[in-house]
């Protein structure tokens, strides 16, 4: 050794987790989006296929100022689009991501669910 103080670097990220690395301003704003548990309601029932606001009134028991409030930062964040149909106003997931996100969030409700009714007993 010369003296000189050795630098202790971190070690490399996993490959498979790079692009995630590189996209992280991204993948977060889509998690803010989606953070809010009115919008994440309001993404699983549109999973199913389009719905209009008073579908989605009645399926979250919720006003409509507030349904469309949420709509409304989902579109401007661009995961839902409208489709207006004369003075119905049907909305849609836009962003083909949040489906398999969706998926992957029921798959681990479902396990947290198994895994707390399997503790129970």
């Amino acid at each position: 050794m010369t003296g000189d103080t050795a630098e202790v670097s971190a070690p490399e990220p996993a490959a498979a987790m790079q692009p995630l690395i590189e996209q992280t301003d991204s993948i977060a704003s889509l998690f803010k989006a989606m953070g809010h548990d009115g919008r994440l309601t309001i993404l699983c029932h549109l999973r199913s296929g389009e719905k209009n606001v008073s579908e989605l009134e009645a399926l979250l028991s919720s006003r409509q100022a507030i349904v469309s409030q949420q709509l409304a930062r989902l579109r401007m964040e661009g995961l839902v689009v409208a489709r207006r149909e004369g003075q119905t106003i049907h909305y849609r997931l836009a962003d083909a991501r949040v489906p398999a996100i969706l998926d992957l969030l029921a798959r681990h409700a479902r396990a947290a669910m198994q895994g707390s009714e399997g503790a129970g007993a």
